[in-house]
């Protein structure tokens, strides 16, 4: 979940590099670090953000740098567990994302030949082994090391008086930018957008060399050619356009990634791979999975078939059945455990779609079919505008299999978003901000939208909170509710109306604090909430994204009331790639 970036070309390295880690803090900001090659190796690391800034590396001379931003996974964020890493002569640079597990053994060997380490990282071993065997040919010492390399890495390698860049990767992201006289490096496209639209994307047991004029790509001894994928994001839609946080630029480009996304799917041939089912599993994780399990709301609903949901960390302890068409949903395409998940259901003869927002990333090359999203970069760590995407493929997707059920429904539903972003919700931030403890309540595919709404309130305000189905708020959580514990309920006129307005009778009953949300005019819902917010009447779908808006813009403005730090809420990193 680090971020790492390169650069190699006629430029000075140290600033590009910086404005590439700026642009991937998102994935960790614990701590940052560079390194620029010249006839030695500088480095210049720290704890903290990049954000924050450090005065004397854009200074460093050199063309070719490598730098890296942590989310620490082993040892404390420090200076000294920063990266880049180095060997023992300060000879060869290394970054490093994802985890050595067999580091441990590594290191004991290591230092038992007399190495020395200043780190408590796993990474540090990566260099240390390199130093053995670099005989002038770093392509050639990392090819020799790899092997003894146990767990996942995408690893960005330098030496001492050579221009050149070696790229390695195994089940974590690594992408290459081919630019003007240059080659760049990176976790993502986002930071290759201001030099290059032109990207390729490497595959698992890659390694590259990456000079100025050329990048040569070799797998398992082999050279071999990658394809050059053109990407269509733009710089600007990595820039927050005027809004004070990404997380609510990103939120206010709902309505246009919904109705986007719908048009481009429309357009696509269907994939043949849902023809004839009977039967779906979907594995995600986080956001992904509690879109995934409204999907099963709707599929039960309208399609005729079941519909199983798995947390993809939990699928390997369990067996989809036999024929059923398993989906991997990941934003990034590169979520190890969905990964893991789609590789498992693949090497058991189910047949496998993906649904991502990212063009040639892993999952889609592991899956047999791709569904993509069109929600653009999403920069804030906390999923808004990908959860939107994903309800989109989801709604096409069960249109599809149910013969158009929502085929009306879909060119417009849309707007329920831009009607929400009207909603004054400031009575109910009052409420929230004080709390120590909240409950998200909800009946059928409101119960994931619960779920939803209680993680954005806790991952960016720091308030716990709890996602329930409304039903089951009485079989202990009743416990706990108080005048201190507001309850959100979603409550939309559909057939589970009258026992979720008896439900949020019951926790009115017990003097906590009720914020409804409904249909404009119910004069019940008024009556019993203390903060009422409503939505103009539609259909199922439609209630679905507005209250979905509603709990991302009651998270975000109850976050920025208490100061909390919204893009980079604490020990979050966006792209899980470690299991």
């Amino acid at each position: 979940m680090c971020g790492i970036f390169g650069y190699c070309g006629q430029q000075r390295a140290a600033p590009i590099i910086i404005e590439g880690l700026k642009r991937l803090e998102y994935r960790g900001y614990d701590s940052f670090g560079i390194a620029v090659a010249d006839r030695n190796i500088t480095v210049r690391k720290k704890e903290g953000r990049i954000s924050q800034g450090m005065p004397n590396i854009p200074r460093l001379k050199g063309t070719t740098g490598i730098g890296h931003t942590r989310w620490a996974t082993h040892g404390i964020p420090s200076d000294g567990n920063a990266h880049p890493h180095l060997d023992c002569h300060g000879a060869i640079a290394v970054v490093h994302n994802g985890i050595i597990q067999n580091y441990a053994s590594l290191k004991r060997e290591l230092e038992e030949r007399g190495h020395t380490f200043s780190s408590d990282t796993d990474t540090e071993v990566i260099p240390h082994l390199l130093e053995e065997e670099f005989k002038g040919d770093l392509a050639a010492a990392v090819a020799a090391i790899l092997p003894r390399l146990e767990g996942s890495y995408a690893i960005l390698a330098i030496a001492e008086g050579h221009r050149e860049i070696i790229a390695a990767r195994c089940r974590s992201p690594l992408v290459l930018g081919i630019g003007d006289r240059a080659s760049l490096a990176a976790s993502d496209v986002n930071p290759l957008l201001e030099h290059t639209e032109r990207v390729i994307f490497l595959e698992d047991g890659d390694i590259a060399a990456m000079s100025a004029e050329k990048i040569r790509i070799w797998h398992e001894g082999t050279p071999v050619e990658r394809p050059v994928s053109r990407i269509d994001w733009s710089v600007e839609e990595v820039k927050k356009g005027g809004f004070p946080h990404y997380m609510l630029k990103e939120i206010y480009e709902q309505p246009e990634v919904f109705s986007s996304t719908i048009r481009a799917l429309k357009e696509e041939e269907p994939p043949e791979i849902v023809n004839g089912i009977r039967g779906v599993t979907i594995v995600a994780c986080g956001t992904s999975y509690h879109a995934a399990l409204l999907f099963r709301y709707l599929v039960e609903a309208h399609c005729g078939f079941p519909a199983r949901v798995e947390l993809a960390s939990e699928f390997k302890y369990t067996s989809p059945p036999k024929g059923d068409l398993v989906i991997g949903v990941s934003q990034s395409g590169e979520t190890a455990d969905t990964l893991a998940a789609i590789q498992k259901a693949s090497m058991s003869g189910h047949p496998t779609l993906a649904v991502t927002n990212v063009l040639g990333s892993t999952i889609t090359r592991i899956a047999d079919d791709t569904l993509f999203m069109r929600a653009g970069p999403e920069i804030s760590v906390a999923a808004t505008k990908s959860f939107i995407a994903e309800l989109a493929v989801f709604s096409h997707l069960v249109d599809l299999m149910s013969g158009g059920v929502l085929g009306k429904d879909l060119p417009r539903v849309h707007l329920a978003i831009s009607e929400a972003l009207l909603v004054d919700l400031s009575p109910a931030v009052e409420l929230c901000r004080d709390a120590g403890s909240m409950f998200f309540v909800g009946r059928g595919p409101y119960f994931p939208l619960a779920l939803e709404g209680a993680l954005k309130m806790k991952e960016i305000t720091y308030i716990h909170a709890e996602g329930y189905a409304a039903g089951e708020i009485k079989h202990g959580p009743f416990a706990l509710l108080s005048a201190e514990t507001p309850v959100v309920a979603l409550c939309p006129p559909d057939d589970a109306y009258p026992v979720m307005f008896s439900n949020i009778r019951e926790m009115k009953a017990r003097g906590t604090p009720m914020i409804v949300v409904g249909v404009s005019g119910n004069r019940d819902l008024r009556d019993v909430a203390d903060v009422f917010i409503s939505l103009p009447e539609g259909s199922s779908l439609f209630h679905i994204l507005g209250s979905t808006t509603v709990m991302q813009l009651l998270a975000y403005r109850t976050a920025v009331a208490l100061g909390r730090d919204i893009d980079q809420p604490r020990n979050l990193a966006k792209s899980v790639t470690v299991e």
